[in-house]
C-alpha cells in the first residue's frame, strides 16, 4: 500500500509498545475523575433540590 508505513523489526515494535505502557495509564484515571466528579455532583445536586426542600423527617 502506498501509506502504510515500512516494516519494522520485532525488536523496534517491542520497544515502541514499551514506551507507551511506561507513560501510564493518565488517560483512564483522568476518565474515572471525571465519572467520579460527575457522580458527586450529582449526588449533591439531588441532596439540595429534593431532599432539603421536602424538609426534616417528623
Amino acid at each position: 500500500m502506498f501509506n502504510s508505513d515500512p516494516p519494522t523489526s520485532p525488536g523496534t515494535a517491542d520497544q515502541a509498545v514499551e514506551e507507551v505502557v511506561a507513560q501510564g495509564p493518565s488517560g483512564a484515571i483522568v476518565l474515572a475523575g471525571i465519572a467520579t466528579a460527575c457522580v458527586v455532583a450529582m449526588w449533591f445536586a439531588f441532596y439540595l433540590f429534593v431532599f432539603l426542600p421536602r424538609g426534616s423527617l417528623q
